[in-house]
This record gives structure tokens, sequence and C-alpha cells, in this order.
């Protein structure tokens, strides 16, 4: 009974709770800059393809599971960088599906281009949909939207990225048009909030095999509770990466207008990463619940792939090669 009521109430907080929107969150996303940054792309200055899928909460109906793809490469000798990302996410009768088309403008900071400058703008689209058919009426309060509602929204990102051989560091933005588009107050579909990312990531050498990369990624959408994720993986060989993180809400800045007991739903996390040659890497995380939902999710899935053409930067100082 318990578990049936914690799936209602993660329902009807995906549905009703506007200034809750989220946007979805990846273990791995040192991985992913893309999906996080504009300013990512042309990162590793090569043609770069990758793919995510994570299945999150497993054993709860409604529970998120998100599917991301994107592809980049640079231009104009590597001053340009282009990129494609696509992302599908669903939460119970939720439905968003995104496509952006990146541009980053990157400046050399010095003679080799080892040091560089990113400044990134995504364009895109944002499909928007709820389904009221998977919501039960006699745990709803208010009217039920009838059948599938959907909106298709224009959307920006815009970011900035610094990178060098040892340290990288990132500050980015989307969702910005949403906010200025008149919302009709009696839709059922909620209004995308801006969120904001702050990362950082360095890379420190232990011995002839060994290295550390400790990161952070700081998510905050100025409407519900700030995340943090902290990171740290081990570099074995120069192909293997284990490591782990820690994620839970912090408090940035005063917000009032939150409800004051809201759980902070941190987590723990396992993850590997494995470069099979220089071109193909796979890796796999997985969450372990350390809030109130641990007695009843079956933990968090994630994998991804990923695969490089071209130009191959093999020294692990190189970051470009992460």
């Amino acid at each position: 009974m318990k578990r049936y009521l914690l799936i209602i109430m993660i329902l009807q907080l995906a549905a009703t709770v506007s200034r809750a929107q989220q946007d979805a969150q990846f273990s791995q996303y040192m991985f992913n800059g893309i999906y996080i940054n504009p300013a990512y792309a042309g990162y590793k200055e090569q043609l770069n393809v990758h793919a995510f899928y994570r299945n999150q909460w497993v054993g709860l109906d409604g529970a998120p599971k998100t599917m991301s793809l994107a592809v980049d490469a640079i231009a104009n000798q590597g001053n340009v960088g282009l990129a494609l990302q696509i992302s599908n996410d669903r939460i119970g009768a939720q439905r968003n599906l995104a496509a952006y088309a990146n541009y980053a403008y990157r400046l050399r900071l010095d003679t080799y281009g080892e040091s560089r400058l990113a400044f990134g703008l995504g364009v895109g689209v944002i499909q928007l949909g709820i389904d009221g058919s998977l919501l039960n009426p006699n745990d709803f309060e208010g009217q039920l939207p009838p059948g599938m509602q959907s909106r298709i929204v224009p959307d920006a990102r815009a970011g900035v990225f610094f990178s060098n051989n040892k340290f990288y560091a990132g500050f980015s933005a989307d969702n910005l048009i949403p906010q200025l588009i008149n919302w009709n107050s009696d839709e059922f579909i909620n209004k995308p909030k801006p969120h904001y990312y702050l990362t950082a990531g360095m890379l420190i050498p232990i011995n002839e095999f060994v290295q550390l990369k400790p990161s952070f990624l700081l998510k905050d959408d100025r409407a519900s509770v700030s995340s943090l994720d902290v990171t740290a993986f081990a570099i074995i060989n120069d192909r293997i990466w284990l490591g782990g993180s820690y994620r839970t809400g912090v408090k940035l800045y005063n917000k009032s207008y939150l409800q004051k007991d809201l759980s902070k739903l941190s987590s723990a996390v396992a993850a590997a990463q494995f470069f099979a040659n220089d071109n193909f890497r796979i890796g796999y995380a997985y969450d372990f619940s350390v809030g109130g939902l641990r007695s009843y999710s079956g933990g968090t899935h994630e994998i991804s792939i990923g695969y490089t053409i071209g130009r191959n930067y093999v020294r692990m100082s190189n970051p470009r090669y992460f």
C-alpha cells in the first residue's frame, strides 16, 4: 500500500507541480557534455557520437526513463564546433522530446590551441506532452487532460566552456525561450523552466599507470531544490575508469516559496568506463537511493556508448580524450 501511494505521489508531482519541473539528469554527465552545454561542441576535436539510456527508480511505475543521442565535430581548423543533440524523457504521464542544433566558437588561448575558451549557442524545439489516459481519476485532484495533449515550442540554450590539458569548467543555461511565451493558465502542460548548470573537473596524475579525475555538476532552476553531483574516477592504464559520485540537494540561496519538508532525494553512484580502443567507449552507472525511495526503488541503471572518428588524441593528460 505504501508503495502504491508513493507511485501516485510521483505521478501527481510530475503532472501538476510546474515549478518542480527539472531537466533529466545523467550520472555520467562528464561524458554527455553537449546535453549540458552547447559550448562543449567540438571539445574532442573529432567526429564524436555518443548515446545514453537511463532507467531511473526501477520498480516504480511511471518512474523516469531518458534517452539522449548527440553527434559533434569541428570546423574551420578547430575554431568552430558543431553538434546535433536529441533527447527523449518520460516520467509518469509526461512526454518530452527535444532536438537542438548547437554552434560553438572556440577561441585559442595559446599557440598550440591546447587552451580553449568556447562560447556556445543551441537552438531547437521541444515537444511537450501529457497522456491523460495514464492518470487514474480516483487519485487525481482536479480535471484530467482529455487523452494525449501536446505542444511544440521553440527553445534556445547558451553556455561558455574553458578547457586545457589539466582542467575544464563550464556554465550554461537552457529553456530560455519558453519562459517568454504566453502560456494558457488552463493548459495541462507545464511550461519548461530555465535550468542553470555549473561544472568543472581536473586531471591529477598519480603515477605512470593511474590518474585521478574529480569533477562536479551543480544544477539549479530557481524553482526547486538545487542538485549537486560530486564525482571521482581512477583512470587505470588509460583504458579503465572506476569511480563513483554522490548526488544530493543543496541550499544555494533562500527559496521561501518551497515546501519546507521537501526531500533531497540523495543517491550514491557506482560507475565504470571501458575504452576498448582509442575510439570506442562503453560505460555503466548504478544509482543507489539514499533518501526515502531506498525502500521502494530497485535503483537506477544508466548505460552509455561513445565512438570517435578521425584524428585521435591518445594522451591522457589531454582532456579531449574524455
